[in-house]
């Protein structure tokens, strides 16, 4: 999983706004996608150079302009500086630990959301920070990494399938969003089938192994809670705020967004009672077992500690013990040993401590 807290040490010193990445150099080499549209037009461009999207700025047409990777920073500068974007809104870009937010510049929205995919090779939960800035006409999104959900949006741009090439920047910044969240089901059931198998393991075989499990999942679950809790707020916001940016027809999209925001952070606060309940069941199943061993093993030194006794007057080394001249002496005290054992058998049974 990757880490709930990025080393911002590097940024000690500077002053608020300056243009440090924060975060992991996940490609080589930044890759920006450019897909420009209308109802009737389409063009799609794959480039390294940030200034190929400028003459998009002011046509007419929506331009969705994607890039991966974010460790050079002159790529962002030049971006701020052709299109005004505020130096926190560059900084908090590159800042790739942020918390799921949104702030309304007017001319434009900045939103922050976190993408979380399941590598089922390494068996953990991957995040990266999607950074949106929406426009009037324009919609842009940054992340750390090559490789996104964004996938069926782009063909479905492509194939002009949907209502997506009709209507504004604002539905498409919108498709962005419902695309990550609706990712998060997907982290969610895998998450819920690694509970129950977890619980059947609990059932059968607990092993020191399935502790580690379960506090594996307790931090993969305080991970995503992290990253969706907030985004309630966020999309709230957008559907009850005032921008001029998101059209009502768009709000509408919004409060069933905001539906399955919530319902995401239901199913993750369920899964956190369902793991501190198993973690408890645990703990007690450990304890109950240990319990079990320590009565076996009092129930079997108290049997032996008469015979103890027993065995230790007839091992002493005194002269005149009358009993060891008697002829049936040793079988009389096997039978008084074996006839306690016995009896002491008898009544933990009839007191069920057996």
């Amino acid at each position: 999983m990757a880490k709930m807290l990025k080393k911002r040490s590097k940024k000690s010193g500077f002053p608020p706004g300056s243009l440090v990445h924060i975060g992991e150099r996940r490609v080589k080499t930044p890759k920006i996608s450019i897909l420009d549209y209308d109802e009737a037009k389409f063009h799609e461009e794959k480039t390294e150079a940030i200034d190929k999207c400028f003459v998009f700025k002011d046509k007419p047409t929506m331009t969705w302009v994607n890039i991966d990777g974010l460790h050079q920073t002159e790529i962002l500068e030049k971006l701020g500086e052709y299109y005004g974007f505020h130096p926190l809104v560059l900084e908090d870009i590159l800042t790739t630990d942020q918390r799921p937010k949104m702030e309304d510049y007017g001319e434009y929205v900045y939103i922050v959301l976190k993408s979380l995919e399941y590598n089922h090779q390494k068996d953990e939960i991957e995040a990266d920070q999607i950074s949106i800035i929406l426009g009037p006409n324009f919609v842009f999104s940054f992340q750390e990494k090559e490789g996104d959900t964004f996938d069926p949006i782009r063909e479905r741009l492509r194939t002009a399938k949907g209502r997506i090439r009709k209507l504004g920047a604002d539905y498409l910044a919108y498709t962005l969003m419902d695309s990550l969240v609706d990712n998060y089901f997907v982290i969610l059931e895998k998450q819920g089938e690694r509970i129950e198998l977890l619980e059947e393991q609990l059932i059968t075989s607990p092993t020191p192994e399935t502790l580690q499990t379960i506090h594996d999942l307790k931090r993969e679950m305080i991970f995503l809670r992290k990253a969706v809790w907030p985004l309630r707020e966020v999309v709230g916001n957008l559907e009850r705020g005032e921008s001029s940016l998101f059209q009502a027809s768009t709000k509408i999209y919004l409060r069933d967004l905001y539906d399955h925001t919530i319902e995401v952070i239901d199913s993750v606060e369920t899964f956190r009672d369902m793991i501190a309940g198993i973690l408890d069941i645990y703990l007690s199943s450990v304890s109950n077992r240990l319990n079990s061993v320590m009565k076996v093993l009092t129930i079997i030194a108290t049997i032996f500690m008469p015979l103890t006794f027993l065995a230790g007057i007839y091992g002493m080394n005194f002269k005149y013990m009358p009993e060891l001249e008697w002829k049936w002496g040793y079988p009389l005290i096997w039978a008084v040993m074996m006839g306690t054992g016995i009896f002491m058998l008898v009544y933990f049974k009839r007191k069920k401590w057996l």
